[in-house]
């Protein structure tokens, strides 16, 4: 039993449609045969109702877009204003750029941030040991720093 079965293009969806259409008729054709002749009837009724709407509709609608032509626009057809399908080298260039600007710049905040942070803890340590009650000879004490991170850490 294989079960690799071999897929038609991706352009091919209108077969593939027709293909669907085929089975499910099949199937609602081969149990409709099975129904009271009542029921069938009504079926047979909606289906004709369902292909007159369908024909209208058609005759109506405007020729949409067909798979390949999207297909070919690419992310344009998401990102664009649907005019032209290939951006310049220009608007490709700025797109490439704009995201690596933008880490650039977070990077660059991050840094500014840590600095501004160490220099603060560092300017409010030198106003504590300016404002402490402090002998001069206690800061060439080895024991100092000890000293200090007691106070800090009670």
């Amino acid at each position: 039993m294989n079960h690799s079965r071999s897929l038609p293009p991706p352009f091919d969806a209108q077969a593939l449609e027709a293909r669907f259409a085929l089975r499910v008729t099949a199937r609602l054709s081969e149990h409709a045969q099975r129904q009271p002749h009542a029921i069938e009837e009504r079926l047979r009724f909606a289906r004709q109702q369902a292909l007159e709407r369908a024909r209208a509709r058609r005759r109506t609608a405007p020729v949409a877009a067909t798979a390949p032509s999207v297909y070919a626009m690419g992310s344009t057809l998401a990102l664009g204003d649907g005019g032209e399908p290939r951006a310049g080298w220009f608007q490709r260039a700025v797109a490439a750029a704009l995201p690596l600007a933008v880490l650039l710049s977070g990077l660059a905040l991050i840094h500014w941030n840590q600095t501004h942070a160490q220099i603060e803890a560092a300017a409010q340590i030198d106003a504590e040991l300016l404002v402490d009650d402090l002998p001069p000879t206690a800061y060439s004490d080895p024991g100092f720093f000890e000293y200090l991170r007691k106070q800090q850490n009670p």
